[in-house]
């Protein structure tokens, strides 16, 4: 049987370093023979709740092994593995699972929504992974589940929020995953003794792609933790001798300003991962000093997700700069005609790579819109390329804000805001925050009569979104600055109202 996909990977590994510790969590380790048991195991009880190739698995829950273990089994089964964000309401959770139509849903603990309540209306099965999971892969004996996969076949749908406000699912086929994974180990150098220690999200594409799978790829150890907590970080790295981290800007400088941090003994790491946001100069400085320096990328959901980085070395003569392309992976900065910019001048980053995604799940026009003829992916982001051809992100994709290395698209809170009954018109905007980045910020144009009341509308918006999406403050204006064809400058808004908020007064 020909099995060229990700779900062979714990099979590949086990056969090569059955005893090699694979999975640290919760104090136990797994090695690469429990994990290929466990993954066939989970492969067969999938199979007998009716999942077959092509099918869709959702997984929503906290980091936990069983994330990994429905990801292999799923890839094993040919069937599409479905992340979910814990930070989610239940009503976009409902959404997701009813559009991508999954047949299963696994969940853990530590999500913001009920899953119970999020899958109620939906015809899939539910499992509990702290009540039954077990129980139900020690009941799964027998022969082989598996399916014959080819590096064409679609593995993994992780949803993106889009400028429509409503969130598209990104296909990555086995292919796209084992090519990102093959550029990380180019690029960042991985060794089979990394020791690397997850505490950003699994549901994200860089906490998964860009650090854990590699690194099991490798047949190296992954330590899964449920969460980020300084003091712990600094524990775990002396006592496991951590050799890579990843995280986002506010995570490293909690880090730096934790009571911990001068004693820290930070001796075994090599590679410091960070992506989300450019790491600022200041905090650069402050990891150089202990004589540790950062590997920033740059990349998107649909490109699996690495499209440049900037490795060690560059980190501080180029600091700023999103670096390079990944060694498998071609990108352009382009103008509107699609012709390369000059040196110094702004245009659309364009990707393009066998990393780069088969589509969006059921919207063929916006495939359309996002693949160009010659499969190049159009990110959106505005960027200029330096004469060493170093690029630099300048603009962000249609006005999304990075909160804590999180996407917010104003476009879907603003479709949410809408739905308030007081409210006429509406803008999101980022605005800074020294922990987070940035955090939203609603400018709002009230119906006739209606009294301004900052908690009332930032309260209905926390029943209908993720907490990170929420804007942290709105102020009310009389009308919102539009140009000629009626789109609102939100350059405008950006420059009146981008200082942090001060509370929702009438402007």
């Amino acid at each position: 049987m020909r099995d060229e996909g990700v779900g062979s990977w714990p099979r590949r590994r086990a056969r090569k370093t059955p005893n090699r510790v694979a999975i640290v969590h919760d104090g136990r380790a797994m090695t690469y023979g429990e994990l290929d048991e466990r993954v066939s195991r989970l492969a067969r009880a999938l199979r007998g709740l009716g999942v077959g190739r092509g099918d869709r698995v959702a997984y929503l829950g906290e980091n936990h092994p069983a994330l990994l273990e429905t990801l292999f089994a799923a890839g094993t089964l040919g069937a599409v593995f479905v992340p979910l964000n814990t930070r989610l309401s239940g009503a976009e959770i409902g959404y997701m699972l009813a559009d991508s139509g999954s047949s299963v849903l696994v969940h853990g603990a530590g999500s913001q929504a009920d899953p119970a309540e999020a899958a109620a209306a939906l015809p899939l099965r539910t499992v509990d992974v702290h009540d039954g999971y077990e129980a139900m892969l020690a009941r799964a004996v027998g022969g082989s589940a598996g399916e014959p996969v080819s590096l064409e076949d679609p593995l993994i749908m992780m949803y993106t929020s889009g400028t429509t406000g409503t969130p598209k699912g990104a296909v990555l086929t086995h292919g796209n995953i084992t090519w990102n994974s093959v550029n990380v180990l180019v690029d960042v150098d991985l060794a089979a003794d990394e020791v690397t220690l997850v505490m950003a999200p699994l549901f994200h594409t860089a906490a998964l792609n860009m650090t854990c799978l590699p690194t099991l790829l490798k047949g190296g150890r992954v330590l899964i933790e449920r969460g980020f907590e300084t003091g712990r970080t600094f524990e775990l790295v002396e006592r496991h001798a951590v050799t890579m981290l990843f995280g986002v800007p506010a995570m490293f400088a909690a880090l730096a300003a934790a009571p911990g941090w001068p004693d820290a003994d930070l001796s075994s790491v090599r590679n410091l991962l960070c992506g989300g946001s450019p790491v600022p100069e200041s905090l650069i400085r402050v990891y150089l000093a202990r004589g540790l320096s950062f590997v920033q990328g740059y990349g998107m959901t649909e490109a699996s997700p690495g499209a440049l980085l900037l490795d060690r070395e560059m980190s501080g003569p180029k600091a700023g700069s999103a670096g390079v392309p990944h060694f498998f992976t071609d990108v352009r900065v382009v103008r509107p005609d699609g012709t390369e910019v000059g040196q110094g001048e702004r245009g659309e980053v364009v990707v393009r790579g066998p990393n780069v995604m088969s589509g969006y799940w059921r919207r063929p026009d916006d495939t359309e819109a996002a693949l160009m003829g010659d499969g190049w992916f159009r990110s959106g982001d505005i960027a200029v390329v330096d004469p060493d051809g170093y690029v630099s992100i300048v603009d962000r994709a249609k006005d999304m804000i990075i909160s804590g290395g999180e996407n917010i698209y104003p476009a879907e809170v603003e479709n949410v805001l809408y739905g308030h009954p007081d409210v006429a018109e509406c803008a999101v905007i980022g605005v800074p925050h020294d922990r987070w980045g940035e955090v939203g910020k609603a400018i709002v144009v009230l119906r006739p009569g209606a009294v301004p009341d900052e908690a009332a509308l930032l309260a209905f918006a926390a029943g209908l979104l993720g907490r990170y999406k929420v804007p942290k403050s709105a102020v009310f204006v009389t009308a919102l600055p539009r140009n000629a064809s009626g789109k609102i400058i939100k350059s405008r808004l950006r420059a009146h109202h981008g200082h942090p908020a001060q509370g929702g007064s009438q402007a």
